[in-house]
């Protein structure tokens, strides 16, 4: 995490805002990419506080949310536990990539090792090797996990609008079919 870090001032770790922007911007660029292509979004978060702002977020979008304690080997043993021909999502955004204080998500490895795209907010005490869009941030307060389900709510919608819209758009430019 010490390259998100723009230093350190009475023992709080203070993130570089240049870089969150930077990340949250390819972030959200490739949220919109899969949006749009109708694939599956799936968003994380273990913290209790959070877990209806989370539910109420993916419900909004028409997306999906796990905020319940995450099985292991729950993306690696699908096909096992939910049956052959199960889909598994496009996308997993973690909102918070801890179970808890000390421990990583365990949605996080198992994403790295089915290769599914991840996008996480890392705080100052995350790992974020394992994840593809790492955004460094705050995900402790409510303001920024608003801020951070806002933007992602508003991401999808409008990458879903402009999907409905090409095809509207495909429709009247060929009448014949």
């Amino acid at each position: 995490m010490e390259p998100y870090l723009f230093g350190c001032r009475l023992d709080q770790d203070i993130i570089d805002l240049d870089q969150t922007v930077d990340h949250l911007q390819a972030a959200l660029n490739f949220t919109a990419h899969v949006a749009y292509r109708g694939g599956i979004v799936l968003f994380v978060s273990r913290r209790r506080q959070f877990v209806h702002l989370v539910e109420r977020t993916a419900q909004s979008c028409g997306e999906y949310a796990h905020t319940r304690y995450w099985q292991g080997g729950l993306l690696t043993n699908a096909p096992v536990q939910y049956g052959p021909g199960v889909r598994l999502p496009d996308l997993i955004v973690f909102l918070s990539t801890l179970n808890n204080v000390f421990q990583q998500h365990v949605g996080v490895r198992d994403a790295a090792k089915m290769n599914i795209p991840s996008v996480g907010v890392v705080d100052s005490n995350c790992n974020p090797s394992l994840l593809t869009y790492p955004v460094p941030g705050n995900d402790d307060t409510p303001a920024a996990m608003e801020l951070y389900c806002r933007l992602f709510k508003m991401t999808i919608n409008r990458a879903k609008d402009k999907r409905k819209q090409m095809e509207l758009l495909r429709e009247i430019s060929s009448p014949g079919s």
